[in-house]
């Protein structure tokens, strides 16, 4: 027992490191979190963000996270560096369990599982989309999806309830991630009660179908030019190898489905969970004329997710063949050189991401300490009210927004308020205005910055001081100085 408990801790600790190491080291306040941590900032906080909040409500309607952690915030205080990283960690330990779960409910050996284990480090971008199969930070997505993994896993077992229970919690988690796994879940759930109720499911696709090209709401230009960068919104703006890759996932899916059947070894609910996958691809595919069509739910649910749902299972799928079929019938010890080699590809190429690639440590927990952060931290002195004006682009140039660094309102962060702008067009208008009047921001003339400062009402300009204004001086350092505009 006490063997298995060492074996399991080790197996753990080797998957953490090789994940993290192959997200390019695990960070706190980076990417969506420009959205996550203020939102949950404020959630802990309600007087934070008085000018932003209505931004930031654009997302948050939806998500019940927020909500969750308002409420544990009353009976125990919350450290929100300390929360993201925990919750990083238990993100992982689920995905790790759920893939183990999953490979164990094909009868696979755990051979199989480390194989299985080892190719899910190796973070990658579903070609095209906006998903990525690993995160190096704390994102619901991870932990909703590990959940819907673990449901796979019980639909393979034919034990729907539990299945649709994990689906729920995954759903307070991050509504869109679950949704996927419930489709494919209620799917298999009906083909093995009467397969005539899958009549009832492509009915109410086609039905969502034709109310959405007729009666939904269709993105006008000037909306869409508000995230027109976001090419993973459009899968008829693919390149031609995009879609290869993403059509592969069903036919991997199937082929080996087919093999597994040939060999009389599928399980209880395996083939109903391939047609719940089957009709998850052909949702996708119904999507992407009314994505072309520009109506908004359409482009808003980003269909194009439930590729990663099938890239994840298709890889599960993948190291139960490659070292219980085509090794089925090898040694132990060819068995475990297989194992040994993905294990070291994932190693070597998590070792060139983290140190070679991107310098940066395998974890870091809080904010770094640079002259940006010290900045931001001046800024938390002020009052709550204060609106900042900084470059639009100073959440990618300097490693995080003033919403995380500084918990203060900013007049615009380029990269996650032009996201947001996809669930809601008046937001998307004063984003898009923002977004060209400070076209050009870092070759502003200091009249220029006062003006701007006038428009919007902003508190503090915050510029590099390697140029000097007139203005009054809040703060600098080697770095930044923060300017009064009052």
């Amino acid at each position: 027992m006490i063997a298995k408990v060492l074996w399991g801790g080790a197996a753990a600790l080797l998957f953490f490191t090789l994940a993290t190491a192959n997200a390019g080291g695990y960070r706190y306040g980076v990417s969506d979190q420009a959205f996550y941590v203020p939102a949950l900032a404020k959630a802990i906080t309600p007087a934070l963000f008085p000018r932003d909040s209505a931004l930031l409500d654009v997302q948050m309607r939806v998500w019940l996270g927020d909500d969750i952690v308002s409420a544990a915030s009353r009976v125990l205080p919350i450290d929100l560096p300390t929360f993201a990283i925990v919750m990083y960690v238990a993100g992982l330990a689920l995905l790790a369990g759920a893939i183990t779960f999953f490979i164990r409910g094909l009868g696979g050996s755990w051979w199989a599982v480390a194989a299985g284990l080892g190719l899910a480090t190796l973070r990658h971008r579903i070609a095209r989309t906006g998903a990525n199969s690993l995160e190096g930070y704390f994102h619901p997505r991870m932990i909703a999806f590990a959940l819907g993994l673990w449901a796979m896993g019980f639909l393979l077992r034919r034990r729907g309830g539990a299945a649709f229970a994990l689906i729920a919690v995954a759903f307070v988690v991050h509504p869109t991630t679950a949704v996927w796994f419930g489709i494919a879940a209620a799917t298999a759930v009906a083909w093995q009660a009467d397969r005539r109720s899958l009549w009832v499911v492509a009915a109410s696709i086609a039905a969502l179908s034709l109310w959405l090209i007729t009666a939904g709401q269709r993105m006008d230009t000037a909306w869409l030019a508000v995230f027109a960068d976001k090419d993973y919104l459009f899968p008829t703006d693919w390149p031609v190898w995009a879609w290869a890759l993403n059509i592969t996932y069903p036919v991997v899916l199937g082929a080996i489905w087919l093999r597994r059947r040939a060999r009389g070894v599928t399980v209880a609910g395996e083939t109903a969970l391939i047609v719940g996958l089957l009709v998850l691809m052909t949702g996708f595919l119904v999507s992407v004329p009314l994505t072309a069509g520009h109506v908004a739910l359409a482009v808003q649910a980003q269909v194009t997710r439930v590729l990663w749902v099938l890239d994840s299972i298709a890889c599960a799928y993948a190291a139960w063949w490659l070292l219980d079929d085509a090794g089925g019938q090898r040694t132990t010890t060819w068995r475990g050189l297989t194992v040994a080699v993905v294990v070291a590809v994932a190693a070597a190429r998590g070792y060139y991401v983290l140190v070679l690639d991107a310098e940066r440590p395998l974890v870091a927990r809080t904010l770094p300490a640079d002259d940006w952060t010290a900045a931001m931290t001046f800024l938390r002195t002020r009052p709550v009210t204060t609106l900042v004006l900084a470059d639009p682009e100073h959440a990618w140039m300097y490693g995080s927004s003033v919403r995380v660094a500084a918990s203060r309102d900013t007049v615009l962060e380029q990269i996650k308020d032009s996201a947001m702008a996809i669930y809601d067009r008046p937001m998307a208008m004063r984003i898009g205005e923002r977004a060209q009047a400070l076209q050009g921001f870092g070759n502003f003339t200091e009249a220029q910055f006062v003006a701007a400062g006038a428009h919007y009402d902003a508190d503090v300009l915050v510029t590099e001081n390697n140029r000097r204004l007139s203005l009054p001086i809040l703060y600098e350092n080697a770095r930044f100085v923060l300017y009064s505009l009052r």
